[in-house]
């Protein structure tokens, strides 16, 4: 795994070292090792798998609030999805900045998404499957998110929303007195 800093400290582009001959191809997704060089430095709590049926689907902006924050590992493996990380963290010089970048299951790349940042995806092809591996167990008490179409983030959606969840829907706004997570 080759890992690849943007201008929001934390979030992490992967490139995944491919290995290719007659039978297919062979790539890994997580080594706790290669990760904790990288500064992320955090264990494998929970692996989740998502399937998104409709191309122009949202789901997100989703995070957990302290003291469960977690770091997500994202990787498409079927279809192709635009993956959106907002930089939540309290006194960050890049609070509410957000970085999109195009995941597919053609392209051998993951991306890393640190403690204190929400995230949220729209799929770009019908049949959009992905795998996220988490830092933190599901804490439902410590859930949160704000709603996708946020006047303040401008996440500039690439697709017409087709759907999304009710819960999504009615996520609230950016409030405007909003500080930040502090991380602990």
């Amino acid at each position: 795994m080759q890992f690849h800093d943007t201008d929001l400290p934390g979030l992490k582009l992967v490139t995944l070292d491919v290995r290719r001959d007659a039978r297919g191809a062979f790539s890994r997704l997580f080594c706790q090792r290669e990760m904790a060089a990288a500064g992320v430095p955090h264990a494998i709590a929970q692996v989740n798998h998502s399937q998104t049926a409709q191309k122009g689907s949202v789901r997100g902006l989703h995070f957990q609030r302290p003291p469960v924050t977690e770091t997500k590992l994202i990787r498409c493996v079927r279809g192709a999805v635009w993956d959106v990380a907002v930089d939540l963290r309290a006194g960050s010089p890049t609070f509410l900045q957000w970085r999109a970048f195009e995941l597919s299951a053609d392209q051998p790349r993951m991306v890393v998404i640190p403690d204190g940042f929400a995230h949220g995806f729209q799929t770009l092809t019908d049949d959009a499957e992905l795998i996220y591996f988490h830092s933190e167990f599901y804490a439902p008490e410590h859930e949160d998110g704000f709603h996708a179409q946020d006047a303040t983030l401008a996440i500039a959606w690439p697709l017409p929303m087709a759907q999304q969840s009710d819960r999504d829907r009615q996520l609230p706004s950016v409030p405007t007195d909003f500080k930040g997570l502090t991380l602990l």
